[in-house]
């Protein structure tokens, strides 16, 4: 029994000794600024304060090129990294509609953080703000007044293919739109979709913290609660970078991205047999759109790469592209490719006008979640993975 007491005593006293040497190696390895920090979050605007000197912090570290001055800077961002994810956890966040009778400060912030679809003016701005429209933000409440995320939304009869279908919806379903100085009720029997259009992260200072899939979690409820006939809620989103990847691939091989009968007809239209310099100056901009057999001719292929692109493509076994990674983290559906769907200079640049819809079917999406994260799986349309398998198919012969 002695022997037994005398067991317990020890392993006690090895745990106290564990415990305090964690305590001591922790206390050790904390930066000094930690505590200052710290200290810095408790006083008024010190968050912000935080928040914008980890955006400096970030900018700096893409600068640097000595290995040495980017380890101890990495440092400094790690640790203002794990500060601000305390923080900034979805506990602390408030959901907020922005209206027309919201601060003319807050209009204004929405107004000047809409990098996708650039808000023209202000009878833009009301628009985008008012009937058959919904636009939601995330606050925090040691940033008072400062949208973090703005998810701009338009309820619609059905999921638009285009951007002129979001912004023209009064010929969309029948004139169901009123102009946006109405003051008419929405026709809720009219509203079945809810099309989540543009989402902005505002502050690069909580890059790599969660924030936009609570935020369309959040709004999907909203819009379900207001209008309980919505059966359909999506993205119409931009695939930034694909123009690029499209002109790098043709660059390797041509015969990846069309067939034979596909490059003697462009070759023909462009007047050259070098179709990747012919392309590469023609998709430099967006006047080709106004050529009616340019358009034709490059839309079957290039749908059928930008499906390759979108599903095929990985980085560390995700995919490739981050606008189709943070919709496919949040569980959504690669459902429909979109054909010069945003015909803007902008469009024209990033994507050569396509854009795609990820679906959003909220039964599923905890499952899909875990899928894409844990075993690496794309949930998609059978459309999108028949394309995709026949810019593999073409690839796979170019190997040959």
């Amino acid at each position: 029994m002695a022997f037994n007491l005398a067991c317990d005593e020890k392993k006690q006293f090895d745990e106290r000794q564990m415990i305090n040497g964690e305590r001591t190696l922790k206390n050790v390895l904390t930066p000094k600024y930690y505590w200052l920090f710290l200290l810095t979050g408790r006083l008024k605007h010190g968050v912000k304060f935080l928040v914008d000197l980890r955006t400096d912090v970030l900018n700096l570290l893409s600068e640097l090129k000595d290995p040495d001055e980017t380890i101890v800077v990495q440092q400094l961002n790690i640790t203002l990294h794990d500060l601000l994810l305390q923080w900034f956890s979805v506990g602390f966040f408030d959901l907020e509609r922005v209206t027309w009778q919201s601060s003319c400060e807050m209009l204004e912030k929405v107004s000047n953080y809409e990098m996708i679809h650039p808000i023209k003016n202000w009878t833009d701005l009301k628009r985008r703000v008012g009937p058959y429209r919904r636009c939601y933000v995330f606050t925090h409440r040691a940033m008072p007044r400062e949208p973090l995320v703005v998810l701009h939304t338009a309820l619609c009869g059905s999921i638009p293919s285009s951007v002129k279908e979001v912004f023209q919806t009064e010929a969309q379903t029948d004139g169901m739109y009123g102009k946006a100085e109405s003051s008419a009720p929405e026709d809720t029997s009219k509203i079945k979709a809810a099309v989540f259009y543009s989402i902005a992260s505002t502050q690069r200072g909580l890059q790599g913290i969660e924030l936009g899939n609570y935020l369309i979690k959040n709004v999907a409820a909203k819009v379900l609660e207001e209008f309980p006939l919505i059966d359909q809620l999506s993205s119409l989103s931009p695939i930034p970078n694909y123009r690029i990847w499209l002109l790098e691939r043709i660059k390797n091989d041509v015969g990846q991205t069309f067939t034979k009968e596909e490059r003697q007809l462009i070759g023909s239209l462009l007047c050259s047999t070098d179709i990747h310099t012919a392309l590469k100056k023609v998709l430099s901009n967006s006047l080709w759109i106004n050529n009616k057999d340019i358009v034709e001719a490059l839309r079957v292929p290039l749908l059928r790469s930008c499906a390759s692109y979108l599903y095929n493509e990985k980085r560390r076994n995700y995919a490739l592209n981050n606008v189709a990674n943070f919709h496919l983290r949040n569980g959504a559906v690669m459902w429909r490719i979109n054909w010069l769907a945003d015909p803007s200079p902008r469009g024209a640049a990033n994507s050569c006008g396509i854009m795609v819809n990820y679906r959003y079917y909220l039964h599923e999406t905890e499952a899909n979640s875990r899928n894409y994260i844990e075993r690496n799986i794309i949930r998609a349309s059978e459309d999108v993975i028949r394309l995709a398998a026949e810019s593999e198919t073409l690839l796979q012969k170019s190997r040959l």
